[in-house]
């Protein structure tokens, strides 16, 4: 019997991971309109040079046709690479004009976090649907201005939580949901590497720099996604091991969450500690993945011997597929702004708990 169902689970990721790239055939006598959006990337840092425009390659739905920079440098080589006409390479100072470009249908905000409000407001004033990266902003206040002016002008905005559309982190949310071990007694959830640049946004406050708001966010979704509850408070504790770098953000951050039905989560994350796991004890099993959120690889076991092992090819391009089916079909997102704003009220009280040495409810 458990070898049956790990033969069906890899079976089933086969077809899943099939699917996902290959939606035109479901959906082509139903399509009236454009057969790919238009993407342009917002900032031509690593994230964007070395995964999503080579992802955007590989997508069905959508694909690269703009790009904004403040680097002139890079555009000959963007331009050449990727075919990008004249007409579709913005600066920041005339971005707005993007309005009048029929081929860009969704902005993609990479930017440095401080930045994410004001990029996804203009995008979205400018008619553009939005995808933004995470974490979706510094406050609460951004989010939530972020999601009315998206409403406002009746555009989408997702957030580029890759790991929610791949389907190992979906395999242990349908176990949170379904609960076939019972309820959730204690989650222990970690993200982390070991980041040797002195000189990057990561460690600057004003641009949204810290621990928490990065990898933190992916410790922090471990938990909220294999409970499949709210946290109702938090105790967190930040610490530094190179203060003469992470002067300004923390270098690490632990903390403690607990949820409504009682359950419990020890949460770590760092810039300075390699670690990726998740584990989930129930009153009646466990579940364990590690990694459990990285670009590729993410795997798992149960305790009734099920294994969570399903390929994906690319996962930023199948989040990026399924975001642009969201917006052709006009169906619900995968993850939407109040996704993102959801983890930034716990970041929020998470930052509260540390300075003030207390336990902060939510």
């Amino acid at each position: 019997m458990e070898k049956q169902r790990r033969i069906f689970i890899q079976k089933a990721g086969l077809i899943a991971a099939a699917s996902a790239f290959t939606p035109q055939i479901l959906l082509s006598t139903t399509r009236s309109q454009k057969k790919k959006l238009g993407v342009a990337l917002v900032g031509l840092g690593y994230y964007s040079t070395d995964l999503l425009a080579p992802a955007l390659q590989l997508t069905n739905n959508c694909e690269l046709r703009g790009i904004v920079t403040g680097s002139p440098e890079k555009i000959p080589v963007w331009k050449e690479k990727y075919g990008i006409p004249d007409k579709n390479v913005y600066n920041y100072k005339n971005f707005d004009t993007i309005a009048n470009n029929p081929d860009i249908d969704v902005v993609y905000v990479v930017l440095p976090p401080s930045m994410h409000a004001e990029y996804t407001i203009r995008a979205a004033n400018a008619g553009k649907h939005v995808w933004c990266e995470k974490p979706m902003a510094p406050s609460v206040a951004d989010c939530e201005a972020m999601i009315k002016a998206c409403k406002d002008n009746k555009v989408k905005l997702a957030i580029g939580y890759r790991c929610q559309h791949d389907p190992n982190i979906q395999a242990y949310m349908k176990v949170g949901k379904e609960k076939p071990f019972g309820k959730v007694r204690m989650v222990t959830s970690a993200a982390g590497y070991f980041d040797g640049r002195t000189n990057h946004w990561k460690q600057n406050k004003k641009l949204g720099g810290g621990a928490m708001g990065d990898m933190g966010v992916y410790a922090l979704q471990g938990a909220r996604l294999a409970t499949g509850e709210e946290p109702i408070s938090v105790l967190a504790q930040a610490s530094t091991t190179r203060p003469e770098i992470y002067h300004e953000v923390e270098e690490t951050m632990m903390f403690q969450l607990e949820f409504p039905s009682g359950a419990r989560a020890s949460c770590q994350t760092s810039f300075g500690i390699n670690m990726n796991h998740l584990q989930v004890n129930y009153e009646k099993g466990w579940l364990k993945m590690a990694p459990h959120s990285s670009y590729n690889g993410n795997n798992g076991s149960m305790s009734d011997g099920t294994i969570i092992k399903f390929p994906i090819p690319n996962q930023q391009a199948k989040q990026m597929d399924e975001d642009a089916l969201a917006i052709m079909e006009k169906t619900d997102l995968i993850v939407p702004g109040e996704e993102g704003l959801r983890d930034i009220r716990v970041v929020e009280a998470i930052y509260k708990s540390a300075a003030q040495n207390c336990v902060v409810k939510l």
